[in-house]
């Protein structure tokens, strides 16, 4: 498949040079990335390096449905952002015990790996910020709905979502949740993210520490 950003893309390095490319006008501007990891903050890297923004995550973990742990009917954030499809939860019966106690254990589990992934340094203040919420993809959209009502907790100038690829479908629906929906290439049919990569093996949980302390070390000797 080709399209206008050349997808599918080498990685995700590849992914986020190309999204910078319709970011370009943020340049200059008090931005902060934020990745959602694991897969978004290579790219969210390769967008705050472009900019010469600073760089931070938000870990959005999916509410998984009794029995199909993979098949999302929710999600949420360290700091309780979350959003719920209620019409899945309707049609799944599922329980208002069940949804509280997937709920907490995984509220729980985001500030685990948020607190992991900054190694001690506090989180990044986003007020009166522009903040680029950045993804590898967007498929139906759960984690980054969670994300976007995280961020807008923190009150953010303007809060942009963007994605380098991602279902037609799901950008529309998530211009309820933002300032800007940034998501060049939608393309139809929309199977899974992964899709649109060559190489689209898992971002470890190092990779992510290792991305941010080097944006830590830069933000140091800035100062």
């Amino acid at each position: 498949m080709n399209g206008s950003d050349g997808i599918p893309f080498e990685d995700r390095k590849d992914a986020g040079r190309s999204l910078v490319r319709h970011l370009s006008r943020y340049r200059g501007e008090d931005v902060l990335v934020l990745g959602i990891p694991r897969g978004g903050v290579p790219v969210a890297a390769e967008v705050a390096r472009a900019l010469g923004a600073e760089l931070d995550v938000v870990v959005a973990r999916k509410l998984g449905a009794p029995g199909q742990e993979e098949l999302a009917i929710g999600a949420v954030t360290a700091n309780g952002g979350e959003f719920v499809n209620a019409e899945l939860v309707a049609d799944l019966r599922v329980s208002d015990a069940y949804l509280a106690g997937v709920r907490r254990e995984q509220i729980a589990e985001a500030r685990r790996r948020e607190a992991r992934f900054r190694r001690g340094r506090v989180p990044l203040d986003l007020r009166g910020r522009v903040v680029l919420l950045v993804d590898d993809g967007l498929a139906t959209g759960a984690t980054m709905r969670a994300a976007a009502r995280s961020v807008r907790k923190a009150g953010p100038a303007k809060l942009v979502i963007a994605a380098p690829v991602g279902a037609a479908e799901t950008c529309a629906a998530l211009r309820n949740e933002a300032d800007e929906v940034v998501c060049p290439n939608t393309p139809e049919p929309f199977a899974a993210v992964g899709y649109f990569y060559r190489d689209f093996a898992a971002t470890e949980d190092a990779e992510v520490e290792r991305i941010l302390d080097e944006f830590a070390a830069h933000r140091a000797a800035a100062k």
